[in-house]
This record gives C-alpha cells, sequence and structure tokens, in this order.
C-alpha cells in the first residue's frame, strides 16, 4: 500500500519530461496549490518527491480509450447509415475549416462507400446482359473513373459492378440496367445508316408536350423542374439527363456550311454520330455539288481517289501487288477503292485538317511507283498514242493524258482536240455498225456463224533426200 500511495504522489507532483511549457498562468498555479492541499500527508522520514514548478502531465486526463469522431464500426446496412448520420452531426458541431473537421469528412466519405458496397455486392453477377439491343459486359477494371449513362452518377468501380455495352459503349451500374429505356444505338447504325442534312430541325418545345425527347421526363426552359437542353443535331430538346452539354461536329453544318466547329448535342445524339463517324454515307455531288467550286482541298481528293481507281485493275491482274497487299494500303478507308463519290464525316474532318491530302498522296505515288518503276507486268499494260505515235508509254492515272470515255483509250491531253477524236473509238463504232447490221440482215433471232475447227494433220516423215513421203528412186 504505501508503495502505491508513492507511486500516485510521484504520478500527480514530478515534473514531465516531455512538457516544454516553461511558462504557467496563475490559474495553473492555484490548480496546483489544491492539488497539493488533497494530497495525503507522507510519514515522517519519507521523502517527498514534489515539484513546486510543474505538475507532471502524461494526458491522464483525456480518454484515450473513447470513440474517435466520426469512427464507427458497422457490419449491416442499418447500423451504417446510423454511423453516417452521426458523422454529419459531428461535421456539422466541429469548428469549421478544421483538422478534425477534415477528418470526420474523410471517415463520412468511407461510410458512404461501405454503405454502397453492401447495397450493391459485386457477387453473382452475370459477365454478359442483353437488354433492349444492348450487350453489357461487366467491367473488371477498377481504377477508371466513369459516369453513369443512366443515374449520372460516379461509378466507383472498386466497389461497385459496372456494365458497358459493346455496341453503343453505354455504362451504367448493375443496379441501373432494369432502368434503361433506350434501345442500343448500334442497332440504328445497322438498319438505318443516314444522317440528319437538315441544320438544327428546330419544332419546338411544345411539340414534344414539354417533355424530353428521351426519357420523357418534364421539362421546360426557366429549368422548373428540370432544365431544358436543345441538341443541334436533333433539334429537340433534353433534360439534364440525357444530355450532358457534349460536343460533337455537326454533318449537315459540314455538308452546307462547311462548318467544323463542335456543338452541342445529347448523349444519344453523342453516341450516334460517334459510331457514324467512320461509315462513307455521305454523296456530296448530290447534296452540295458547288461545295467543290469553293473548296480545293476537296477536288484534289476527287483526283486522287479517280487515279486511285484506275490504277486498281493493275493491281488486281498483278501477283506481285497481290502478295504484296498494296490496296490493304487503304484498308480504314475501303470506300475509296470502290468509287469516288462516297464520303464519311471522318474524310471531311481529315480533309480540313490536312492529312487526308497528305496520305493519300503518299499513296499515289507509291501506287504509280510500282505500276511504272517497279513491276514489269504492269508496265507493259501501258499505252502507246495512236495519234501523235510518239515513244513514250501513257497510263490512263496520268496528269498529261486523257482517257475516252467510250473506248478507254488513252491518249496525250490535247491530242484527241488537236486530231479530231480517237481512232480506236471509230474502229469500234464500225466494227459495232457491222454486227448490226448483220443482225438486221439475218432477222430477229441472232444467227451465229460455226467457228471453223481446227484439224490436225500429221507431220510427213522426211525421207533421206527430203523428197516426200513417196520417195521416187534414183535412175528410175
Amino acid at each position: 500500500m504505501e508503495y502505491d500511495e508513492k507511486l500516485a504522489r510521484f504520478r500527480q507532483v514530478h515534473l514531465n519530461p516531455f512538457d516544454k511549457q516553461h511558462e504557467r498562468g496563475a490559474g495553473e498555479e492555484a490548480l496546483d496549490a489544491r492539488a497539493g492541499e488533497a494530497l495525503p500527508e507522507l510519514p515522517p522520514g519519507e521523502p517527498e518527491f514534489r515539484c513546486p514548478e510543474r505538475v507532471m502531465d502524461l494526458g491522464l486526463s483525456e480518454d484515450h480509450f473513447a470513440r474517435p469522431v466520426g469512427l464507427f464500426l458497422a457490419s449491416d446496412v442499418q447500423q451504417l447509415r446510423q454511423a453516417i448520420q452521426e458523422c454529419k452531426e459531428a461535421i456539422l458541431e466541429l469548428p469549421e475549416h478544421s483538422e478534425k473537421q477534415k477528418d470526420a469528412v474523410v471517415r463520412l466519405v468511407h461510410l458512404r462507400l461501405k454503405l454502397q458496397e453492401l447495397k450493391d455486392p459485386n457477387e453473382d453477377e452475370p459477365n454478359i446482359r442483353v437488354l433492349l439491343e444492348h450487350r453489357f459486359y461487366k467491367e473488371k477494371s477498377k481504377s477508371v473513373k466513369q459516369t453513369c449513362d443512366k443515374c449520372n452518377t460516379i461509378i466507383w468501380g472498386l466497389i461497385q459492378t459496372w456494365y458497358t455495352c459493346t455496341g453503343c459503349y453505354y455504362r451504367c451500374h448493375s443496379k441501373c440496367l432494369n432502368l434503361i429505356s433506350k434501345p442500343c444505338v448500334r442497332s440504328k447504325v445497322s438498319h438505318q445508316a443516314e444522317y440528319e442534312l437538315s441544320i438544327c430541325p428546330e419544332a419546338g418545345l411544345d411539340s414534344q408536350d414539354y417533355r424530353c425527347a428521351e426519357c420523357r421526363a418534364p421539362i421546360s426552359l426557366r429549368g422548373v423542374p428540370s432544365e431544358a437542353r436543345q441538341c443541334d443535331y436533333t433539334g429537340q430538346y433534353y433534360c439534364s439527363h440525357c444530355h450532358w452539354n457534349d460536343l460533337a461536329v455537326i454533318p449537315a453544318r459540314v455538308v452546307h456550311n462547311w462548318d467544323f466547329e463542335p456543338r452541342k448535342v445529347s448523349r444519344g445524339s453523342m453516341r450516334y454520330l460517334s459510331l457514324m463517324v467512320s461509315r462513307p454515307v455521305l454523296r456530296l455531288r448530290e447534296i452540295n455539288p458547288l461545295l467543290f467550286n469553293y473548296v480545293e482541298e476537296l477536288v484534289e481528293i476527287r483526283k486522287l481517289r479517280q487515279d486511285i481507281l484506275l490504277m486498281k485493275p493493275y493491281f488486281i491482274t498483278c501477283r506481285e501487288a497481290m502478295a504484296a497487299r498494296l490496296l490493304l494500303q487503304l484498308q480504314d478507308r475501303q470506300h475509296f477503292v470502290e468509287n469516288d463519290e462516297m464520303y464519311s464525316v471522318q474524310d471531311l474532318l481529315d480533309t480540313h485538317s490536312g492529312r487526308l491530302g497528305c496520305s493519300l498522296a503518299e499513296t499515289h505515288t507509291l501506287f504509280a511507283k510500282h505500276i511504272k518503276l517497279d513491276c514489269e507486268r504492269c508496265q507493259a499494260k501501258g499505252f502507246v498514242c495512236e495519234l501523235c505515235r510518239e515513244g513514250d508509254v501513257l497510263f490512263p492515272f496520268d496528269s498529261h493524258t486523257s482517257v475516252c470515255a467510250d473506248c478507254s483509250a488513252v491518249f496525250h491531253r490535247a491530242a484527241p482536240m488537236a486530231y479530231g477524236g480517237s481512232p480506236a473509238r471509230g474502229r469500234i463504232g464500225a466494227v459495232a455498225t457491222g454486227l448490226h447490221q448483220n443482225h438486221s440482215n439475218a432477222g430477229s433471232e441472232p444467227r451465229l456463224r460455226p467457228t471453223p475447227q481446227l484439224t490436225a494433220t500429221p507431220d510427213r516423215q522426211p525421207t533421206e533426200q527430203g523428197q516426200g513421203p513417196n520417195p521416187q528412186p534414183h535412175g528410175s
């Protein structure tokens, strides 16, 4: 007992070596005096361990075993909700911008994430979900921050299960899958691949019954109950959940005004335009033929595409070209080797930036080098001008040549005008006239002459004197 009393008195009055305060106020001295009076008297002869200057402070007055602010241990949803509510109240009671308040906010975030994890477990979730022509795959990425296209909230990939449509790249929580009401945009692209070519065809909010064009939620221009946002592509109005003010290039403005400024579109239009950007569905000569008069780059692109179409027959009949797969140089723009009329929005974007002209000129040079220099078979398929009879070999894609539209003969550019036309065309016309006359004389049914059969005759056996098959004896 005497040892315990001595230890207690030592803890109360001994100097704290970790206490760095050297000055105390009058109030602290008064507290020390009252503490000294409350101590029990020592027996005579016992040393007194009292320091009149400082009182030892080991922090025993603090409640170290009390629950810290905002720290709650919860295992079910109900306890977590109660812990979140208590943490909110603690945050409001703590001083603003204090360290304790910041720590409480961090704890609140952790509690909410834990609650979301319990509400949205990732166990027993299928890897593939098919819904309204969407083909959803469960994502495995945990660190990428995404936003749910349905509820417009952040997807916490570390603790939440989320899916992505492989067709239109629609992203959503697993809990939002059954709430999706709009079908996959990929199906529309597959069945009806065409653009709206009217510039912002607005019909008015009253034509939509003051509802969102996609989810049919009530909207108004005043923002009550939800703000009405117009899509520059469709001209319709959408709510804030269906229209995130995404920016996209409008095809109608490009085709009619050569305007590439991005404008605000809805989420559905954004996905549709992204899927359609590489599809060649624009026939510029029919939509706006005057565009070639104002955009010089388009004229150059059209000439290069026409030359490539003239080179294509050479590559199809050339073994070396097929082995080298030269036509695969344009595999990203397959329509360039099929026709010279169809364009995609990506083609127009690259034409405006200058990238398409440079890349297509390099491909044109590579193709021409194979035909005119590298391959002897392709060189043998060249033409000789039948008008001027000069010795150089001509090709239909040369810049100084012209091709007859009727007979496909190749001449120097000024030769047909100087000599009055193509002689090959005259020969073809004469043959066609003769065939027509023979057909008229023969009657209504065409009659073909039998093709003369070549009969093989045995070679004569040469004699020793070479006199033929029946040699006469000498001297007879």
